[in-house]
């Protein structure tokens, strides 16, 4: 069957090792390893690539060590079926989401019988069901050079993504706006390609055009002033390559009505969860725990636990609640959409809502964790207050709540003990 199919591989872009938008939890973990639905956020990409017919080889490009990954590889190679072969490219620094796929040109182009007909690029920080076999259909109808997954959003939502203006008979992008200031389109992208292999090619020149231009000290003062930190050969995908291909007859987009979100901030893992979660509930329910008799907790909505999770018959999960290894949850215990990380505990009669609890942390009896849903509007006496933190709480790794403290709209960075109460704070 997978010979009807081109042959392709996937490149998943990882970006820098700062992550400074994902702590404290990148503190301790890579962000793309971070768990969404009890897997690292990675594992879903790679687990949609693996369904793709014909697929020789999935490429990882990121700053990171490579040792951070070396694990992760080892369990999808394990446990993903089609997973035949995924490599770690390694970025001397970050390049921009298109640098990567210059620098490394040849192990995208080089192939078992010669190179791939295509590839498929995606962001490691985003949310959905990947339709890449939808995807590959779509493309090789519209005899694309390019293929664009886009969803439609609300119109004040859309300014803040790539707005793509398309034709709606032949899907072609006729105009492309990188985060208009107005309204464009309702249509955005959603971070998912699939290329011609010979568009690697112009990436390559596109780049080397754009260095030697960099070069030139008055062109780079004029007119990429401190917008590549002094890294001449950054590119980006998006705004130097795609976007000028709109209008062109080469460049399409595939519309998909599927959830997608993109993981902005370490409270949208909460979100993301559910909807992943949502989605085990009709593509393979055994990932969900359910109530089995009065030795087993509450189970209420979607639910994932870790085997190795320690649980009191009495306490209530869900719904939207992740329970990673080796956590303990004691007698009478309340949580939920919530992202319990391994090795936490807490313990009886405690209550954790709309919080993601860090690895190794503790919530005491009686206390109280609670944020709020990601993207909630502060209300006037918060403003009033000064604004403060409106979004998911998060306890960084090994924090200790003491008992009868309620900790809301907080986020506490790692091996933090909290002896009081706190409201809308970011405790250092």
């Amino acid at each position: 069957m997978s010979s009807r199919y081109p042959s392709s591989k996937a490149v998943i872009l990882l970006g820098g090792h700062e992550d400074r938008h994902f702590r404290p939890l990148s503190m301790d973990l890579p962000t793309p390893l971070f768990p969404i639905a009890g897997r690292p956020m990675l594992f879903h990409h790679v687990e949609a690539c693996a369904k793709v017919p014909n697929l020789q080889e999935i490429l990882l490009i990121g700053a990171y060590d490579a040792g951070l990954f070396a694990s992760f590889m080892d369990v999808v190679t394990r446990d993903i079926a089609g997973v035949t072969s995924i490599r770690y490219l390694q970025e001397r620094q970050h390049l921009g989401t298109g640098g990567g796929l210059r620098t490394f040109r040849e192990d995208i182009e080089a192939g078992i019988h010669g190179s791939p007909d295509l590839f498929f690029v995606l962001h490691f920080d985003i949310c959905c069901s990947f339709p890449l076999v939808d995807m590959l259909h779509h493309h090789i109808r519209a005899q694309a050079f390019v293929t664009v997954l886009g969803k439609r959003v609300f119109p004040d939502e859309a300014k803040t993504y790539g707005c793509l203006v398309a034709d709606p008979d032949s899907s072609e992008v006729v105009h492309w706006a990188e985060k208009p200031a107005s309204f464009v389109s309702d249509l955005i992208n959603c971070g998912v390609y699939l290329m011609n292999m010979d568009m690697i090619q112009d990436i390559v020149e596109l780049g080397d055009a754009l260095v030697e231009q960099r070069q030139a000290a008055t062109l780079r003062s004029v007119e990429y002033p401190h917008l590549f930190n002094d890294i001449p050969d950054q590119l980006r995908l998006e705004q130097d390559f795609l976007l000028p291909m709109a209008g062109t007859q080469t460049l399409y987009v595939f519309e998909t009505g599927d959830f997608w979100c993109q993981i902005k901030t370490p409270g949208m893992t909460v979100m993301c969860s559910e909807l992943y979660m949502q989605r085990y509930r009709y593509v393979d329910p055994t990932l969900l725990a359910s109530t089995g008799g009065k030795l087993s907790p509450r189970i209420e909505g979607n639910v994932v636990v870790h085997p190795s999770a320690s649980i009191h018959p009495s306490a209530k999960l869900g719904p939207n609640v992740c329970i990673g290894a080796g956590v303990t949850i004691g007698r009478g215990v309340r949580v939920a959409h919530s992202i319990v990380l391994a090795g936490a505990t807490i313990r009886d009669h405690a209550c954790v809502l709309f919080s993601i609890v860090g690895w190794n942390a503790m919530v005491g009896e009686w206390a109280r964790v609670e944020g709020e849903p990601p993207n909630s509007k502060p209300d006037a006496a918060t403003v009033a207050l000064g604004g403060g933190v409106r979004d998911v709480t998060i306890l960084g790794t090994a924090v200790v709540c003491a008992p009868e403290v309620i900790v809301r709209n907080c986020i506490v960075l790692p091996r933090k003990t909290l002896r009081q109460s706190c409201h809308n704070q970011v405790l250092l």
